[in-house]
């Protein structure tokens, strides 16, 4: 891409600020835009251009990016945006957003000879801080290689999720769902080390540590499919040895937990999902490893 394509940014909150920042360094410059005043100058001092409306940063920009809050933010962004944008301007959405009202979004900018994708992104503030995002991006992919190089400023791992505008918010749900429900473990992880007399503290810093080094729920994450596994198949044993050391484990837990009087909902799905979900199945008797 050439290094005279311009670059536009709307909403400069906790993580559209800390990525604009990155991007500021782009050789073509950034136009930003932000209702507040603070946010915007702090993007000035690290070499934006100031817009005073959204419209004026789609004048000046060939690519612009939106952060905002949700869908009715998004949807209000893009009105604006067109009012002024070019034809083969590039509109990258980084907010997480429903997948059809990207594809909606896509279908009016389409309208104008405009490209919208969705370009959500992973990684929180301290990613933005340190450029190390991961940004998804669903729609054609001659358009994410338009986009890829100055998008590198700010994540270290640039995704194309898909041909179709949609996928890549469908891979950030995806990767949320698994965030969320992590955490939602943890808490019911935390409410039987408690009742058990353990400081929860730091049994916090053992999972941090060993987390580290194991991966977390990452690590399981090497297949291409979720389909069972053939007992030939290299990754059977593998996953035949997780499932093991997981219902061996599951099963403590949720027997300390029964004399504890603490309730492990997601404990009990994961002894019984386990196997399956990984795909493991013991083809003979027709139930799980």
């Amino acid at each position: 891409m050439s290094d005279d394509v311009a670059l536009g940014y709307i909403g400069l909150g906790n993580i559209g600020g800390p990525m604009a920042t990155r991007l500021a360094a782009w050789p073509g410059g950034l136009t930003v835009f932000d209702l507040s005043d603070e946010a915007v100058a702090k993007l000035v001092g690290a070499g934006a251009t100031r817009a005073d409306s959204i419209a004026a940063v789609a004048a000046a920009a060939d690519i612009v990016g939106i952060c905002v809050v949700n869908d009715e933010q998004v949807r209000t962004v893009v009105a604006d945006l067109l009012s002024a944008a070019k034809p083969g301007t590039i509109i990258t959405v980084h907010s997480t957003i429903s997948p059809q009202t990207a594809i909606e979004l896509a279908g009016d900018c389409a309208s104008k000879g405009v490209q919208l994708l969705d370009a959500p992104i992973s990684g929180g503030a301290p990613g933005a801080e340190q450029g190390r995002l991961a940004i998804m991006v669903g729609g054609p992919r001659e358009q994410y290689e338009r986009i890829k190089e100055p998008f590198k400023l700010a994540g270290d791992m640039v995704v194309h999720a898909g041909e179709d505008v949609g996928a890549g918010t469908r891979m950030k749900l995806a990767r949320n769902l698994l965030h969320f429900i992590s955490f939602t473990a943890t808490t019911e992880a935390a409410r039987l080390a408690e009742a058990a007399g353990i400081d929860i503290a730091k049994l916090g810093r053992v999972v941090r540590h060993t987390d580290a080094i194991t991966g977390g729920a990452g690590a399981i994450m090497l297949r291409d499919t979720t389909a069972p596994i053939a007992p030939d198949d290299f990754w059977h044993g593998v996953f035949t040895h997780v499932v093991n050391l997981g219902n061996k484990d599951l099963d403590l837990a949720l027997a300390l937990g029964e004399e504890l009087g603490v309730d492990l909902p997601l404990g009990t799905i994961a002894r019984r999902d386990l196997a399956p979900g990984l795909g493991i199945i013991d083809d003979d008797e027709g139930t799980t490893a």
